[in-house]
C-alpha cells in the first residue's frame, strides 16, 4: 500500500475543527487499510512479530526498528528487493498496523542500444523478447531478483543479443510501483567467417615433404533475426585441402524458423528447420579388430535434406519429428567408390571379399525414412557440475522408398542420471557436489540395415579404451556404464567402469563385419581419470587384452 502522510494542522483551526479533521483522516486512512493488496508475509512470520510484541508493555521506536527489520529481511531473503517497510499505522490503538511497498510491476520497458549505448531502435520484435518473461516478471506481480535472473537466462537463449539488463526503478507515476527495465544491445545481424587450418600428410618412407602440408578450411555466414522474427539462416563449406577441394568438401545449408504457430500464440512452441548437407567421416564399421592389421577405410559420404519440426513442451522437454531423405556412398581411401570391405592378408595381399558396403551392393544407396526423437532433460549446474537426469528416445522408421526399397525400424534410447551424493546446495564459493552417474544406452534396428548403418561398438563416448567400432558392429547393442566423481581443489577426480555387448546380434548384419574383422563383440574397461578444465586425462584399462593406456579427451564423456 501507498505510505501514509503525517498529520499537520492548521494554526487557525479550532479543537472542534481538529477533531473533524482526524476522523476525516481516520475514516481516509481505514479505507485506504481496506484497499490495500494483501500482504504474502506468510503467517508464520507474521506470528513471530506478533511473539515480538507480546514481549513489550508498551510500542517503543527500537521495537519498531526491530519489526521493520525482521519483515524487510524476510523479503529480502526470499528476492522481494524492492519491497519496504514504510509506516507503522494505529500506533494509538490496541493493534499496529506495518504498512509495507512490496514493489508491485506497474509496467515493462524495453529500450534497445547501440555498441555505445546510445537509445536506438531495435530490429527485434518485442512479442519476441516478451515470450521469455517469466509470468512473475509482468504487470501485477511483486518483482523479484529470482524472476529477474530466469528472465536474463531465457532472453540470452534467444542468441540475439551481446548484451541484457534487467533492472526495476521506481514508477514516478505511480507511488509504491515499480517499472522493469530491459536494456538489449543487439548482435549484428549478418556474419561471416573463415577459419584455417594446415595438415602434414607423409610421404615417401613416411617423411613429410612441402607438398604434402595441406591447407585446409571453412567458410561460414549466417544471417540471422530475419525480419526480427529471429528466423535465421546459417550455411558453411569446408575442405581439409583447399588446393584440391573436390576430394573432401562438404557443406551445410540450414533454415530455422521458430514461433511456427505464431508469436502471439503461446499455447505451442514450434520451431520448423531444414537444412540440405553433404558430409563425409570415416567408418567404424569397416575397421580391424586389435589382432589383425589395419583395414583399408572405408569413408561414407551422405548428401541430401532434411526437414522436421521441433515442439517444445517444456523448458526440459521437446519433441522432434521430420523426413530425412539422403544418398549415400562408400568409398575407399583413394575416393573411388567401393562396393565390399577389405582386410589384409597374411601374404600383403587384400581380401576384397568383405561386407557389402551399402544394401545395393553398388556403393551408392538412396532412401528416405522419418526420424522423430523424445528429449527430457532436467539437469543443471551446481557450483560447476552437472547434477540431474537426461533421457533420450530417437526412432527412424524407413518409408520403403529408394535403393532396393529400404524398410526399417532403428530406434535407440538413451538413459542418463546424475546423482548429487551430498546434497550440495548451489551457491558462490560453496564447493562441487560429489556426483555419481548412472548411464545406459540401447539401440536397435528391425528390418533393413545397410552395413555403415550398423550400430559400432567402443570408442570414447560407447565404451572407454577401445577405438571407434573396435568392439563389433551390429544389429543391436547394450552400453552400460557407471562414474563416480569425488571433488578435490575446484575440480572432479573420478573413477569408471563401463561395459558394451552385441547381444549376439553381429551375424545378423550382412556380411557378419564384426567376424571379418576378427572382432569379439563385446568389452569391459576401467581406469580412473582427472578434469583439467575442458581437457580429461584418463588411464583407462582394456579389460579384454588387460593392458592400460593414457588417453586425453576434450569435452564430457555423457
Amino acid at each position: 500500500m501507498s505510505q501514509s502522510g503525517q498529520v499537520d494542522f492548521d494554526q487557525d483551526m479550532t479543537e472542534r475543527e481538529k477533531m473533524d479533521y482526524l476522523r476525516k483522516q481516520e475514516r481516509d486512512y481505514q479505507q485506504r487499510v481496506r484497499g490495500a493488496n494483501p500482504c504474502i508475509l506468510p503467517e508464520n512470520v507474521r506470528g513471530e512479530v506478533l511473539g515480538m510484541m507480546k514481549k513489550q508493555e508498551k510500542v517503543s521506536a527500537r521495537m519498531l526498528q526491530k519489526i521493520r527489520d525482521h519483515v524487510q529481511k524476510w523479503y529480502h531473503n526470499e528476492g522481494f528487493v524492492c519491497a519496504q517497510v514504510v509506516n507503522f499505522g494505529n500506533l494509538n490503538t490496541n493493534e499496529v498496523v506495518c504498512e509495507v511497498v512490496e514493489g508491485d510491476i506497474t509496467k515493462v520497458e524495453y529500450q534497445f542500444q547501440d555498441k555505445l549505448g546510445n537509445i536506438v531502435e531495435g530490429n527485434t520484435q518485442l512479442a519476441i523478447i516478451d515470450r521469455e518473461l517469466p509470468q512473475q516478471l509482468r504487470p501485477g506481480h511483486i518483482f523479484n531478483i529470482g524472476a529477474g535472473k530466469q528472465a536474463l537466462k531465457n532472453i540470452n537463449s534467444l542468441a540475439l543479443f551481446s548484451n541484457i539488463e534487467v533492472n526495476p526503478r521506481p514508477d514516478e507515476t505511480k507511488e509504491g510501483g515499480i517499472v522493469v527495465e530491459i536494456k538489449l544491445k543487439e548482435l549484428e545481424p549478418k556474419s561471416a567467417e573463415v577459419s584455417t587450418e594446415w595438415s602434414i600428410v607423409p610421404g615417401r618412407e613416411g617423411r613429410p615433404t612441402l607438398a604434402s602440408i595441406q591447407p585446409g578450411g571453412t567458410v561460414s555466414f549466417e544471417h540471422r533475426n530475419i525480419y526480427g522474427l529471429n528466423r535465421s539462416i546459417v550455411g558453411s563449406v569446408t575442405s581439409s585441402n583447399l588446393l584440391n577441394p573436390q576430394d573432401d568438401l562438404s557443406f551445410k545449408l540450414e533454415y530455422v524458423h521458430p514461433y511456427l504457430d505464431g508469436v502471439d500464440d503461446r499455447s505451442k512452441n514450434r520451431t520448423f528447420k531444414t537444412s540440405c548437407f553433404n558430409t563425409r567421416k570415416l567408418s567404424p564399421v569397416f575397421v580391424a579388430g586389435p589382432n589383425m592389421d589395419e583395414a583399408p577405410p572405408v569413408w561414407i559420404d551422405r548428401v541430401g535434406f532434411k526437414a522436421n519440426i521441433t515442439e517444445s513442451f517444456t523448458r526440459q522437454s521437446k519433441f522432434t519429428y521430420g523426413l530425412v531423405v539422403e544418398e549415400i556412398t562408400t568409398r575407399d581411401e583413394t575416393n573411388t567408390v567401393c562396393t565390399h570391405g577389405s582386410r589384409a592378408m597374411p601374404s600383403g595381399g587384400l581380401n576384397m571379399d568383405g561386407p557389402p558396403t551399402t544394401l545395393s551392393g553398388t556403393g551408392v544407396d538412396r532412401m528416405a525414412f522419418l526420424q522423430a526423437n523424445i528429449t527430457r532433460d532436467n539437469t543443471e549446474f551446481v557450483n560447476g557440475a552437472i547434477v540431474g537426469d537426461r533421457y533420450i528416445f530417437q526412432l527412424d522408421q524407413g518409408l520403403g522408398i529408394g535403393s532396393k526399397n529400404p524398410f526399417f525400424n532403428r530406434h535407440q534410447l538413451t538413459l542418463t542420471k546424475f546423482i548429487n551424493l551430498n546434497k550440495q546446495e548451489k551457491g558462490v564459493g560453496k564447493p562441487l557436489p560429489a556426483v555419481l552417474v548412472l548411464h545406459g544406452h540401447y539401440a536397435g534396428c528391425v528390418g533393413d540395415l545397410p552395413s555403415y548403418d550398423a550400430f559400432a561398438l567402443g570408442g570414447p563416448y560407447s565404451v572407454r579404451g577401445f577405438s571407434n567400432g573396435e568392439l563389433g558392429a551390429s544389429r543391436n547393442i547394450l552400453e552400460v556404464a557407471t562414474e563416480l566423481r569425488v571433488p578435490v581443489r575446484n575440480t572432479h577426480v573420478y573413477a569408471f567402469v563401463e561395459h558394451g555387448t552385441d547381444l549376439g546380434s553381429s551375424k545378423d548384419v550382412k556380411g557378419n563385419p564384426t567376424e571379418f574383422f576378427r572382432r569379439v563383440g563385446h568389452g569391459s574397461s576401467y581406469g580412473v581419470g582427472v578434469k583439467l578444465g575442458l581437457v580429461r586425462g584418463e588411464y583407462i584399462v582394456d579389460h579384454n587384452a588387460g593392458t592400460g593406456t593414457i588417453f586425453f579427451r576434450f569435452g564430457e564423456r555423457f
